[in-house]
């Protein structure tokens, strides 16, 4: 992947938090926060190096953690693990379909938000968990699935403006003759 790329993701994923943060009309609307940094993780598990993945979940956790009542680094470990699983997955993943795209922004989201709340449990703190929180994930999966194809559709067209596109190939083979005239 183009060094380019991996800064528009990293700077992507900066902006993602803050937006995140800024939603305050969404949150009371919907119930719940957005978001938004499982389907970059997904994303960055599908095209990207693990060094890269482990970098991307500690800049997103950190930025996230810093704007939340959560511990300072609690979010790492969930969105580096849906990193990892979906990199070494990769070659089973359809990656070019828009709803398998949208289940994993889905699955990934739902299992970023329940990761956390039992590293939150296991660590003493006490969340906030009733029957609403099976509304807020609901909400919170849904809208990272459909944040997941978004994310493939926008990294693919930066990919497309800053790296060289493949020629295809010609179906004539170079060293064939081919002879003019009557046989």
């Amino acid at each position: 992947m183009n060094p380019l790329t991996i800064t528009i993701l990293f700077v992507t994923a900066y902006l993602a938090v803050f937006l995140t943060a800024k939603m305050a009309g969404m949150i009371s609307f919907l119930g719940t926060q957005i978001d938004l940094l499982p389907a970059l993780i997904v994303y960055a598990g599908l095209t990207t190096s693990p060094i890269v993945i482990a970098g991307l979940a500690i800049w997103c956790g950190l930025l996230s953690d810093t704007l939340s009542a959560n511990p300072l680094g609690i979010t790492i470990n969930p969105l580096l693990l849906i990193g990892l699983v979906v990199y070494h997955r990769k070659e089973l993943i359809l990656r070019d379909q828009a709803y398998a795209q949208f289940i994993l922004g889905a699955a990934a989201t739902a299992a970023s938000a329940l990761i956390t709340v039992l590293l939150l449990i296991a660590t003493d703190h006490r969340p906030l968990i009733g029957w609403g929180s099976i509304w807020q994930l609901m909400i919170q999966a849904l809208a990272g699935g459909c944040c997941a194809p978004l994310c493939f559709q926008f990294f693919d067209r930066i990919h497309r403006t800053f790296n060289y596109q493949p020629v295809p190939e010609s179906s004539f083979r170079s060293d064939r003759e081919i002879k003019r005239g009557r046989a």
